[in-house]
């Protein structure tokens, strides 16, 4: 049985700001079994947890060490960086109807520079995004009352990702749903200083963040399925 886990050790801290500073295979390899211990075995041990709690509010996402956690190994083939070894962990939590690494999904990472928590569509392809425009555009108000909610705005802010400066062609400049419109990327977290990782609040405040915005993936993967999901 996987021991409950609900923060980092200060010891995985410091062992991805050394890995920062020595991004090298002659310093990474002989501390593999350390990076192990401290950083891997705890973020299986957090994913298995998390698997149990999205049940109750995202039960629409797939949670599981093999299909949420990334390799530490970057891929370095169409990179000018060649140095070898990410330098943050991370997890993410995709929709289980859709193919790997399309729609929306839960994120979190803990890199030395910041702890982030959220999630949202990253890199929408062309029919993605346009989709999404559709539905945001006949459902402006159902978007509103997921992202201008008090308690959204509390946890994670406003929308946030990379927006085109006019309303994209096909839709009214003064459509309601223009500010909307103009995003290409929709996303939505809170960050939080390295240190935090290690707080025991830093599970329930995962918990807490992914309850408020699984709403907005359920939004953004609706028009990517075949009709709405149901929570």
């Amino acid at each position: 049985m996987t021991a409950r886990v609900s923060c980092f050790s200060r010891d995985a801290l410091a062992f991805l700001r050394a890995l920062k500073r020595n991004n090298r295979r002659e310093w990474f390899k002989p501390r593999k079994e350390k990076y192990e211990t401290l950083l891997r075995s705890p973020m299986i041990a957090l994913v298995e947890r998390l698997a149990a709690d999205l049940r109750d509010f995202a039960p629409d996402l797939v949670a599981s060490p093999k299909a949420s956690l990334y390799r530490i190994y970057r891929d370095t083939r169409f990179s000018e960086n060649k140095t070898p070894y990410k330098t943050h962990v991370a997890a993410v939590f995709p929709c289980r109807t859709l193919p790997k690494h399309q729609g929306a999904g839960l994120y979190f990472h803990i890199s030395p520079d910041e702890v982030w928590i959220g999630g949202g569509m990253y890199a929408p392809d062309t029919s993605q995004i346009q989709a999404v425009r559709e539905h945001i555009a006949g459902n402006v108000r159902r978007l509103r009352t997921i992202v201008e909610s008090p308690s959204f705005r509390r946890t994670v802010g406003r929308l946030e990702g990379e927006q085109l400066r006019r309303v994209p062609r096909g839709f009214a400049k003064e459509h309601a749903a223009a500010e909307y419109l103009r995003f290409r990327q929709f996303l939505a977290g809170a960050e939080f200083p390295p240190p935090f990782a290690t707080n025991p609040r830093f599970y329930t405040t995962v918990v807490k963040v992914f309850r408020e915005v699984a709403p907005l993936i359920r939004f953004l993967n609706e028009p990517l399925l075949d009709g709405p999901l149901r929570h």
